[in-house]
């Protein structure tokens, strides 16, 4: 086996697709070159990175997994400014989207990833996250490849470190099989409890929710799925 091989034999598989697209704007761009860097996340090998190192005191924090266009991301930062919310989305567009958003509100608690949220999570203390969402992932739809979805046992455990005892997670999906596989998982977990008692808890929206550009285009097979999790 070359190096080469080795070396992507143990890389972890990429839950996302392409991460270019259409050109960005003069002003986008200049957000990106700019504000990005002083709002990106810093990665620390051994588990270390606090919300005290991000925001400067003991606020609880937030992460959301793939903004998408930053909609959800960008208003609920500005309905919690107590909030430290950290904010990752591998596609440039997104991350365009979002600064653009987190300039015209002056959010001052928001903390951005532009790359695969798993490096980030490996980075974070122990029970540092309050609050998770994932909303809408790529579904990856076609059997051959399902191995891609985010929700996978190692992300989980991961995920499960992460979170404190009481943390909630938001999962959403408007694609059928990945809603029954990704409930599934949860529960086989362990360390999550889904506290669901009426059809309405998981058919309809949660109150706080902000909806998204993805979501209302309505891509998936089903209508969208709400799972809410509570960490034990």
């Amino acid at each position: 086996m070359t190096q080469e091989n080795a070396a992507n034999k143990s890389r972890p598989l990429r839950t996302f697709g392409r991460t270019g697209g259409r050109g960005l704007s003069a002003r986008q761009q200049s957000l990106i070159d700019t504000r990005l860097p002083e709002l990106a996340v810093p990665t620390a090998a051994d588990g270390t990175l606090s919300g005290r190192d991000l925001f400067g005191d003991d606020r609880d924090v937030w992460l959301e997994i793939g903004f998408g266009g930053g909609e959800h991301l960008v208003g609920q930062a500005g309905r919690n400014p107590d909030i430290g919310y950290i904010g990752c989305e591998p596609f440039i567009e997104g991350m365009a989207k979002a600064l653009t958003g987190i300039e015209a509100d002056q959010l001052q608690n928001v903390r951005l990833v532009m790359d695969d949220v798993r490096p980030v999570m490996a980075s974070l203390q122990d029970q540092s996250i309050a609050r998770a969402f994932i909303l809408f992932p790529d579904p990856w739809p076609k059997k051959r490849q399902q191995k891609r979805r985010l929700i996978q046992p190692e992300f989980l455990e991961s995920l499960h470190r992460i979170c404190r005892p009481g943390a909630r997670v938001r999962f959403a999906t408007d694609v059928k099989s990945y809603a029954d596989e990704a409930l599934l998982r949860f529960l086989r977990h362990g360390g999550f409890e889904w506290h669901a008692n009426t059809a309405d808890d998981w058919r309809c929206p949660p109150g706080d929710h902000l909806t998204t550009r993805y979501e209302s285009k309505q891509l998936g097979d089903c209508a969208p799925v709400w799972f809410d999790f509570v960490r034990s």
